[in-house]
């Protein structure tokens, strides 16, 4: 009696703990297909982010509670209940909800809750028959993070196939209206560069852009299904990339007769590599263009224009640049006013330019109206029309009389630096840096972030560091320095507001999804 009693008890027990597992696998996926949402459903970004997240001491310890929680199970399958507690709380930062960005349920995440939950009860089901299914649910409790990457590798191909009648929709668009196909990448400066064409070509041609970051195969779909109509003579092709042979596969549809590498950085050396794995990556924009147009301010732009030239004598290959009046289109900035040399000749001077546009991009804009035989003199005096893209460098003054800098889009170290420059040119009083730090970096990534924070300090400049993920860094590169850390940005922009007053200045560089640390 005292055993059946037992095995009664211990069966009613697994099924509880089971029950419980079950839930835990249900909040954790909540924040997991979050992340992997806003990591543009990328197999292997949910496992990075369960590192990240997991390694942080206070979860490291909660961590091994959970770990330690699986472990006694062999021996009493109640102690899985510690495990429900730490998946189902965990990690401690990561909220179910979202603060910048809430779960959206689109098609794509409902298709991947699917194959998902297919996995879990598949694995959890076939425990059944061994008498573990309490423990196997515990550990896929624990693992959930890794079968959502593991459901964004199943769901890859599924999702290219179902995108393919939208393709196919695209390509015929665009073979009804015929536009001139502008392509546009680099490691940055890609939007600036798309609406500068717009700015430069608008009053010439009847042009669509992409809008927002619609960069990709499904956005570039959507882009050209809703927006080109006919009559649409110029169409400006933001390309981006998440892997080699992204754009290629792009060109293969959309094929750019005009493409513009605008600069080549370790924006995102995480999932390519090295500088070199990004070049190659971006140069395949150029397979269908007769016009390729290059930023020769990035050194393996200047060495790719040589190869190009001697490998397809049959496109043109244009330069420009930012400082080098050689090249074959330059456009210098200097105190809010810019000079133009075309061919190493200067042709115009004293444009009044906006504060924070980037020369560079100005230059390429510019050698895309000249490729397209827009007048010269019409396409250069619109440089002073055109204007920073919101959150990307611009300048702006409070109520309060701060001067605001604020490129919090994204970061790169360039415009880091950029950003500085225009932090000391235009506050004369209180200078703070406000960041998170720069990702996407790869084994560069704590260095530039600490020379980031080094060169702030030597302009005695404050740093303000938010969140966790490049604290380290950005507090080792500050140490001579004034130091504030913050919680999320919402503490830091409070904190500026009760600190900072006229003819002081704040710089906002960059702005993380609350699914980073």
């Amino acid at each position: 009696m005292i055993g059946v009693a037992f095995s009664s008890e211990t069966t009613v027990s697994a099924y509880v703990m089971v029950g419980l597992c079950v839930i835990a696998i249900k909040l954790a996926g909540i924040r997991w297909l979050r992340v992997g949402q806003r990591e543009h459903y990328l197999a292997g970004s949910v496992g990075r982010f369960f590192w990240r997240w997991w390694r942080e001491p206070r979860n490291a310890a909660l961590l091994c509670l959970g770990v330690a929680g699986v472990i006694a199970a062999h021996w009493c399958v109640l102690t899985l209940l510690a495990t429900a507690i730490v998946v189902g709380v965990g990690p401690l930062g990561l909220s179910l909800k979202g603060r910048t960005s809430p779960l959206v349920y689109t098609r794509r995440l409902r298709l991947l809750i699917g194959i998902t939950a297919i996995i879990v009860v598949v694995v959890i089901a076939s425990a059944f028959f061994y008498h573990r299914s309490a423990l196997v649910s515990g550990i896929a409790a624990l693992l959930i993070a890794l079968i959502i990457d593991l459901a964004l590798v199943i769901a890859s191909p599924i999702e290219a196939r179902l995108l393919t009648p939208f393709v196919k929709k695209a390509t015929a668009t665009l073979s009804q209206v015929n536009p001139i196909i502008v392509g546009i990448t680099g490691s940055y400066g890609k939007t600036s560069t798309k609406n500068h064409v717009a700015t430069l070509l608008g009053s010439s041609m009847r042009v669509v852009v992409t809008p927002a970051s619609f960069n990709n195969r499904a956005g570039l779909a959507r882009a050209i299904n809703e927006g080109l109509t006919p009559g649409t003579e110029l169409f400006v092709a933001e390309m981006g990339i998440y892997g080699p042979g992204e754009i290629a596969s792009l060109v293969t549809w959309c094929p750019p007769s005009i493409s513009v590498i605008t600069a080549i950085g370790p924006v995102h050396l995480e999932r390519m590599g090295t500088l070199e794995n990004i070049a190659r990556a971006k140069v395949e924009i150029t397979q269908t263009a007769h016009t390729v147009i290059l930023n020769a301010d990035a050194p393996l732009l200047a060495s790719l224009a040589e190869k190009l030239r001697n490998d397809h004598p049959e496109k043109k290959v244009v330069l420009v640049s930012a400082s080098d009046s050689s090249a074959d289109v330059c456009v210098t900035v200097k105190k809010g006013s810019a000079s133009v040399y075309i061919a190493s000749k200067l042709v115009a001077s004293d444009i009044g330019i906006q504060e924070g546009v980037s020369p560079s991009n100005l230059a390429c804009a510019l050698a895309v109206a000249l490729a397209l035989n827009v007048d010269q003199e019409v396409a250069i005096a619109r440089l002073g029309v055109c204007a920073t893209t919101p959150h990307r460098l611009s300048v702006a003054t409070a109520p309060s009389g701060v001067v605001v800098v604020d490129d919090t889009f994204n970061a790169n170290p360039a415009g880091a630096r950029a950003g500085l420059d225009l932090l000391c040119a235009s506050a004369t009083g209180r200078r703070v840096l406000i960041t998170p730090g720069m990702i996407e970096l790869g084994s560069a990534q704590f260095e530039e972030n600490a020379a980031f924070a080094r060169l702030a300090t030597e302009r005695s400049v404050e740093v303000g560091v938010v969140g966790h993920t490049n604290k380290r860094a950005l507090l080792a590169g500050a140490k001579e320095g004034i130091c504030h850390t913050f919680s999320n940005r919402e503490a830091a922009v409070a904190w500026v507001r009760a600190n900072l007053g006229p003819t002081d200045g704040v710089f906002y560089e960059n702005d993380l999804p609350d699914h980073y640390p």
